[in-house]
């Protein structure tokens, strides 16, 4: 598969060039709002060191966005080195004294690939990182990323049975319901199949446990047009309702260094999103599904990242980060939007009817 070979041969020669780690800088935490479960809180959002997502090590070269192996050690770490980085992180914020203010506090967890595989993140890293939240009173959510194929019944109940009555939600990178796309167009390595498995695992857990799931969307793959990435994402939210996802959060593209979306950017076959898209994308899935979503405005007018135009570009996305708190819809006006509406409605005029076989990279 063309998809897959270019990604490992990209995959392979940005490892192959990448600078040593030094672990001590591999770590990293914020702390800021956010909407929980629970309504408008606080959430610490942490980067646990890891060797590397198992998926974008393997054959398949991984996802033709993600660069987050680049920011992996790529070699085993120990296990208390792991827990003193995750200590070293936990210990920079002050959550407590919100939490006697009255503040809901969340964590998410990033391993920049799956927290439930154990070859990622060695299990008794997690069952310590686990005991360690179990016992903070200050945290009532916990947030994972997996992929699918580790979410399985004995390590749900593995982890309730040192969590306890905590939230815990497992997110998983679904990125679109279409199968074409995930397959060859993002080289995710799954099907709908086994997404939903995990998910049905998840909801019949919900009988013992306060367990949650999440879907990301991917909102423009490439080789998709502007138009046909706006109702992708739209399809998807609403496919991931239809089979029980408790909440869905989008995520536009943005360019990252060593991969796939890279090399067609920089050849002129390819851009992120318009801000535009991200805001029809939200308000019209907010129009259609039931369950909460949520828009991430990473990047939002840099050069890698959805533009619009430099006078819109920062207002926007601070409507887009105010709405995800109320689940409102966005109203905005700009002169650049005639520019977005004439790319949605002619972008495809002039596609090929042509089946994709090839990338135009050569």
């Amino acid at each position: 598969m063309e998809i897959r070979e270019l990604t490992k041969e990209i995959r392979d020669r940005s490892i192959e060039y990448a600078k040593p780690k030094d672990l001590d800088n591999l770590s990293a935490s914020w702390y800021q709002e956010d909407l929980l479960y629970s309504g408008k809180g606080k959430t610490i959002f942490l980067i646990l060191p890891t060797p590397g997502c198992s998926w974008a090590l393997g054959p398949s070269g991984g996802c033709t966005m993600c660069s987050y192996i680049s920011d992996c050690y790529l070699k085993p770490i120990e296990t208390s080195k792991i827990i003193e980085l995750f200590e070293m992180e936990l210990g920079k914020w002050d959550f407590a004294e919100d939490y006697k203010n009255g503040e809901k506090i969340a964590i998410k967890l990033f391993a920049s690939g799956s927290f439930l595989n154990p070859e990622e993140l060695p299990k008794e890293a997690r069952n310590y990182i686990l005991q360690r939240l179990a016992d903070l009173d200050e945290i009532s959510e916990i947030v994972v990323e997996s992929r699918p194929e580790y979410v399985k019944k004995e390590i749900i109940d593995e982890i309730f049975e040192i969590i306890g009555d905590k939230l815990f939600e497992i997110s998983i990178g679904l990125e679109t319901s279409n199968e074409e796309t995930r397959l060859n167009k993002i080289n995710k390595g799954f099907n709908n199949k086994s997404f939903e498995r995990a998910i049905d695992t998840i909801k019949q857990s919900k009988e013992s446990y306060d367990i949650k799931s999440k879907a990301y969307i991917f909102v423009k793959p490439i080789l998709l047009s502007e138009s046909e990435a706006i109702e992708e994402a739209i399809e998807t939210a609403s496919y991931c309702e239809s089979i029980g996802v408790d909440r869905v959060s989008c995520c536009p593209a943005t360019i990252h260094r060593g991969t796939l979306i890279e090399r067609l950017w920089r050849r002129g076959s390819y851009n992120p999103p318009w801000i535009w898209s991200t805001v029809e994308v939200i308000n019209r899935i907010r129009e259609n599904v039931n369950i909460p979503a949520l828009m991430d405005t990473s990047g939002f007018g840099s050069r890698r990242g959805p533009y619009n135009c430099k006078k819109c570009n920062k207002e926007l996305k601070h409507k887009i980060i105010d709405s995800n708190f109320d689940q409102s819809q966005i109203e905005h006006d700009c002169n650049c939007k005639s520019e977005w509406i004439a790319e949605v409605k002619f972008s495809n005029l002039n596609r090929s009817k042509t089946q994709t076989k090839h990338l135009p990279l050569y």
